[in-house]
């Protein structure tokens, strides 16, 4: 593997992600919470994975400027900011939110969740598009 084959991995990643988070999230809510904390803890390694894997492509390349014109420019830059921003977020916030469930918190870990599952699930999903859009 070549450092030209890690964004199509990083999507990869990001895609694996989602799903696990999606899947995760469905096992709480059917009260499975062993298979919720699988489905959870796997969702973070991915996402570590795809973060490794993003910091080695981006040092070795650094920028990828986008090609695109008209109004599909300001899409890409509104998804793309957006997705920043929020990617920014998501470690800290999965952290907490991992951190909380460990320690048996388990009413503040349900609060903070309802925050970070849908802005991790964003990040992932965006990272995905962002990638359909760049390559």
């Amino acid at each position: 593997m070549s450092v030209t084959d890690l964004p199509a991995l990083n999507a990869t990643l990001n895609a694996t992600s989602g799903a696990l988070l999606v899947i995760g999230w469905l096992m709480i809510k059917s009260g499975r919470v062993g298979a919720h904390k699988v489905f959870m803890g796997s969702a973070f390694a991915v996402s570590t994975l795809f973060l490794v894997s993003y910091l080695v492509y981006h040092a070795q390349v650094g920028s990828v400027p986008y090609t695109g014109t008209g109004s599909i420019r300001a899409v890409y830059f509104a998804i793309l900011i957006t997705h920043i921003i929020l990617a920014a977020v998501t470690l800290p916030l999965a952290l907490v939110t991992i951190v909380l469930a460990l320690r048996g918190r388990f009413q503040t870990h349900r609060r903070v969740a309802r925050w970070t599952l849908p802005i991790w699930l964003y990040v992932s999903v965006t990272g995905v598009v962002v990638y359909l859009m760049l390559y």
